[in-house]
């Protein structure tokens, strides 16, 4: 039993999670409550067409080359990753556009041809994203900053003397509002906050920092697919003797005088000190764990992230001028995130982001044909509230991508939604929300639920809502982290 550790979730956090107890030599098995890992991150595959359904973008490739390498493996053995070039193509309410490079020089060219009077001004506020990261990294990314022996080391100490440096008390927009004059790239840069499910008017300019983690390490796509992280994480933890259970959902984290003593699965107790839940926080404290209704209380005042409207078509058609990511900007950002978070209602001009896995792996869509993953943001669910209406939401995503003369109205030969509801239900997170909960205050970095729960002793946690947060990257260090500490417990 001292070496048993009960893994709840088969998401990215739960997958590294695993892999590295097991490869620190801990007996574990993985309880995923659906008949396939990946959570947020699968597959569609109907009528010759193939669609990611979760995160679309590798950013930070050396964190998934150290959780192979530490076990034994090169990442090449499992994966090719395959960078993005145009990272991104943005399309502006104007009618103006920019493609998006991790090179330096290329982006600088196309920012100054956007925008003459702007010219230079990126290397600036990429000294200035770059300086967030150095100053950061270690500490909030990489560290479990709430485990304060580890925080106060003294190679971390500069880092804590520096706060100011990494512009707390600035929000995202006004961070970027001090490099740019063009209001496009303030609007571009402002969407970086969107990775972690935040309002960029909201949220702290520490989060510039992001920015830099993608033009600096750039973007990747994984070959053949997003899904196939999760098969290659699999894979890897089943080598090490990870026992996965898919379709097993663990009904209660039971608990013994007020600490862990194991989980129940099916009406069978698996006793163990140690569980590690990537499963959403604030909904595993919810509904798998009874009692404790301060901690629940304190969880559910926590903001959610955004949510979203996800609509996968299978397009008869193909678009020379959409790159593979593609962004549709709104006329008005600042109205949009307005109604998204303050009226809780789906913007009535939306922000619409297309990705095309087609335009780097031809076979993910008939041949002349596209595989079109439209994402729109969208508010979290509150009890009372009115949901958006799919079909409404798809008639203004038409309209936005008309407004671009771009008409796929009529040749949409396949398609599926995911709503707000089905995140929810599916993979139960709190209140519909895709990246946990979001960064609308200064001291969400200390806030946000810590590795080690100081709630219930023996309880780990990991997945985006929790500490360092969301995106393919801090998730996967999430449930290294929380390996860690379960492991320090010996």
């Amino acid at each position: 039993m001292a070496r048993q550790v009960a893994v709840i979730g088969g998401g990215l956090a739960g997958l590294s999670g695993a892999i590295e107890l097991a490869r620190r030599g801990f007996s574990v098995d993985l309880f995923e409550q659906t008949g396939r890992l990946g959570g947020k991150m699968n597959e569609v595959r109907r009528e010759g067409f193939r669609f990611d359904t979760g995160p679309s973008l590798l950013t930070m490739p050396f964190v998934l080359e150290k959780l192979f390498a530490d076990a034994g493996f090169r990442r090449r053995e499992f994966l090719d990753l395959v960078p993005i070039e145009p990272m991104c193509r943005y399309f502006f309410a104007d009618g103006s556009r920019l493609d998006a490079s991790s090179d330096a020089a290329a982006m600088e060219t196309a920012i100054t041809m956007l925008s003459e009077r702007d010219r230079g001004r990126f290397a600036r506020f990429m000294a200035y994203s770059r300086r967030i990261y150095d100053l950061t990294a270690e500490v909030f990314l990489f560290t479990p900053i709430h485990e304060w022996k580890r925080v106060l080391k003294s190679r971390h100490l500069s880092t804590l003397g520096a706060l100011p440096a990494i512009d707390p008390l600035r929000t995202v927009h006004r961070g970027v509002k001090r490099f740019f004059r063009d209001d496009r790239l303030v609007q571009l840069f402002d969407r970086y906050a969107t990775y972690n499910g935040s309002n960029p008017y909201q949220a702290p300019a520490t989060l510039n920092i992001i920015p830099y983690v993608e033009y600096g390490f750039g973007g990747f796509y994984v070959r053949g697919g997003m899904y196939r992280l999760v098969e290659a994480l699999q894979r890897l933890a089943t080598i090490l003797g990870v026992r996965i259970h898919t379709g097993m959902p663990v009904e209660e984290i039971v608990t013994e005088k007020g600490r862990v003593a194991g989980v129940r699965v099916d009406g069978t107790l698996l006793r163990t000190e140690r569980v590690l839940c990537s499963a959403d926080v604030v909904t595993a404290f919810n509904h798998l764990l009874p009692g404790f209704a301060r901690e629940r209380r304190r969880l559910n005042r926590l903001e959610p992230s955004l949510s979203g409207m996800i609509f996968l078509w299978g397009v008869k058609k193909s678009h020379p001028g959409l790159a593979h990511h593609n962004i549709f900007f709104s006329a008005d950002y600042h109205r949009e995130f307005g109604q998204i978070f303050d009226g809780l209602r789906a913007p009535d001009d939306p922000t619409v982001y297309v990705a095309i896995t087609s335009r780097a792996d031809a076979e993910d869509a008939p041949e002349g044909m596209e595989n079109w993953f439209v994402l729109v943001n969208m508010p979290y669910l509150r009890p009372g509230a009115a949901e958006s209406d799919a079909a409404s939401v798809r008639q203004t995503v038409l309209a936005r991508l008309r407004q671009q003369e771009i008409d796929v109205n009529g040749a949409i030969a396949c398609e599926e939604v995911i709503t707000p509801r089905d995140f929810l239900e599916r993979y139960g997170s709190n209140a519909g929300s895709i990246y946990g909960i979001s960064s609308n205050s200064r001291s969400m970095a200390f806030r946000r639920p810590a590795n080690r729960s100081r709630a219930v002793p023996g309880l780990f946690l990991a997945g985006g809502a929790c500490h360092p947060g969301g995106g393919i990257p801090l998730v996967l260090l999430s449930g290294r982290m929380a390996a860690e500490l379960i492991a320090e417990m010996e």
